[in-house]
């Protein structure tokens, strides 16, 4: 029953974040960035660079860069379980990176 539950929580924790965290880049920003460059220039000031932009590009790049060492730590612990060949051992380290690379 305890792996269940875990495969389940595993699974609802990570499944929205598959399914809908690029919904999350698709609103308005541009617009709104827009907008603020407008009023900036209507105003005399400089927003080419503002802290929103920077932030969020930032933030961007830690999420892609986050991704790709996710998916790659996903490959590399199902090559290890699949390769295990009924090696206990091997199976446990998959796994467990496995879960590692969820958390």
């Amino acid at each position: 029953m305890k792996k269940i539950i875990i495969k389940f929580g595993a699974w609802a924790a990570t499944l929205p974040i598959l399914l809908f965290g690029s919904n999350a880049l698709a609103g308005s920003t541009k617009t709104n960035i827009q907008n603020l460059d407008e009023i900036g220039d209507n105003m005399g000031v400089d927003t080419s660079q503002s802290l929103a932009m920077v932030v969020g590009e930032t933030i961007k790049f830690f999420t892609s860069t986050l991704g790709l060492i996710f998916v790659v730590l996903v490959v590399y612990a199902g090559y290890l379980y699949l390769t295990a060949a009924g090696d206990d051992e091997k199976v446990k380290k998959a796994k467990k990176l496995l879960g590692q690379a969820v958390i």
